[in-house]
């Protein structure tokens, strides 16, 4: 065996054609063999041919090869409005909400009711073009990186939300950092809404078809666990405020750094978080790639409808990157146009905790739930994991933190310190579902409890009335300070108390 390998061993670089042709090889330089040999391979990569007949292009997945190039205006239409499953295609019958929200803004500016409520219903096609298109160019790519991309694409939309409510956030007026409390209440609300309603609407959409559906405990196990850290970092600023407020003998002047040391405290976890999502990211795509590749290989042939998914055409790598630009520009202004009514849907009995808590997340995760739901209802659990809790972990550890440092850098007092209520609904969210992962399996009657889980809580915010008007009870005000804030350092601590929860 040693010498027959030993044969092998001192022929590198030889071929079939190599062997076809001896006597040819033999009148031929080392270096005209080697150039021969570069070119069979580059023949032959250019020679693949993917499952629809389409010669895949270089650097390019076999699965997202489209076999055209540019830009077809025809197949552009068709494939984004057929989009990824009869749920998604049924969205974007609301594509014609999108130009009269827009113009409704500028011409009528006092119809206030409207423009939000135009505004909301147009960002749910947008984003749902956002989704598709990541999904487009996700199938292109290695299938680890693909998800990560899509994970990211989806979870834009909220991103451009938290910017704009950030920018447009009034450094005046009565209650100066009422978008603060609501950017807090989105970052709440979007994590709940992925696992109690999005993850309980995947095991309820699949459970309705097999008795029971399984995962991987790669995918499960990695994800509660970043959730757990998570959810640490986000609880610590306002557990120390609230120990600090309840002990009773501090001194006026150690009342008066609390506000101070919360907003440090909120930029320093800001920062370590960031550092975690970073080693996270790390730990998928280098490191243990091959586990999550080898998960999510299986999951592509459990795929009920993964022959029909083939056969559909695909959107090319330019009309990609086309849509996500009209895609983009359509959501940054319905953004912008939503939150300039807030005030104006606050003064008609909607509270900040419930626009933030359940309103904002249902319309920037829309597209991401579908892409979830339908991966559940084909037997994809894994993949429904892999987005479930990938964009759960993203506005943990990815949105939160950026939205803290670009509010510091703007001069912003955007900080981590959350409601009471809103922590015990993070922490027994993660609780509940933690314990619905920890088997590998899944049904509909745990997905049923999920959802119901979430319209508790969003009953609940309904009810959950706004911060008063009042600034009594304020660590570090002197007593004259709530009068007629007298002093320029008893009206600093004044403005940013209210973004405490104090008033």
């Amino acid at each position: 065996m040693e010498k027959a390998l030993g044969r092998f061993r001192h022929k590198p670089n030889i071929s079939r054609n190599d062997y076809a042709a001896p006597d040819l090889e033999l009148s031929k330089s080392p270096s005209q063999t080697e150039s021969q040999s570069q070119s069979q391979r580059q023949s032959r990569r250019r020679s693949i041919y993917n499952h629809n007949g389409h010669k895949v292009t270089r650097g390019i997945h076999p699965d997202g090869e489209s076999g055209r190039f540019g830009i077809h205006p025809w197949h552009f239409l068709r494939i984004c409005f057929r989009s990824t499953c009869k749920a998604s295609m049924a969205v974007n019958v609301l594509w014609p909400f999108v130009l009269p929200a827009i113009v409704l803004h500028f011409v009528r500016p006092d119809l206030g009711l409207w423009i939000f409520i135009l505004n909301y219903i147009a960002m749910v096609p947008t984003a749902n073009l956002i989704g598709f298109a990541g999904q487009e160019l996700a199938r292109k790519l290695p299938k680890v990186l693909g998800v990560l991309l899509e994970t990211f694409l989806g979870s834009i939309v909220e991103i451009v939300l938290f910017m704009v409510l950030l920018h447009l956030n009034q450094a005046d007026g009565k209650d100066p950092d009422k978008n603060i409390r609501v950017i807090q209440a989105a970052i709440i609300g979007s994590i709940l809404a992925n696992l109690l309603l999005c993850l309980g609407l995947c095991f309820f959409v699949g459970g309705l078809r097999r008795d029971e559906q399984s995962f991987d405990e790669a995918i499960s196990e990695v994800g509660n666990g970043l959730l757990l850290v998570a959810a640490f970092g986000l609880i610590i600023p306002r557990t120390y405020l609230s120990a600090l407020n309840s002990i009773p003998d501090l001194t006026q002047e150690q009342l008066d750094i609390i506000p101070a040391h919360v907003l440090s405290i909120s930029r320093a976890t800001a920062l370590i978080l960031l550092a975690a999502f970073l080693i996270y990211v790390f730990f998928q795509m280098r490191t243990h790639h091959s586990i999550f590749d080898e998960v999510l290989t299986g999951d592509e042939e459990k795929d009920e409808d993964r022959h029909k998914d083939l056969k559909k055409a695909k959107l090319t790598f330019t009309e990609c990157i086309v849509a996500l630009g009209i895609a983009l520009t359509c959501v940054s202004m319905h953004a912008v146009f939503l939150v300039q009514q807030i005030d104006y849907i606050v003064e008609r009995g909607v509270s900040d905790f419930f626009l933030g808590l359940i309103l904002v997340p249902l319309v920037e995760k829309f597209a991401e739930h579908l892409s979830a739901i339908d991966e559940a209802y084909d037997n994809q659990m894994n993949y429904a994991l892999a987005h479930i809790l990938g964009a759960s972990v993203q506005t943990a550890l990815l949105n939160s933190p950026l939205v803290v440092i670009v509010g510091w850098a703007i001069g912003k007092n955007m900080d981590l310190n959350f409601e009471i209520f809103m922590v015990v609904l993070l922490i027994l969210a993660i609780v509940v579902v933690g314990n619905f992962l920890k088997d590998g399996k899944s049904n509909y009657l745990e997905g049923a409890l999920c959802v119901l889980v979430y319209l508790i809580i969003a009953v609940t915010t309904w009810y959950y009335p706004n911060a008063p008007d009042t600034e009594e009870g304020i660590p570090g005000l002197s007593s004259n300070a709530t009068s007629n804030a007298t002093s320029v350092a008893d009206e600093e601590r004044l403005q940013y108390a209210r973004t405490l929860g104090f008033m």
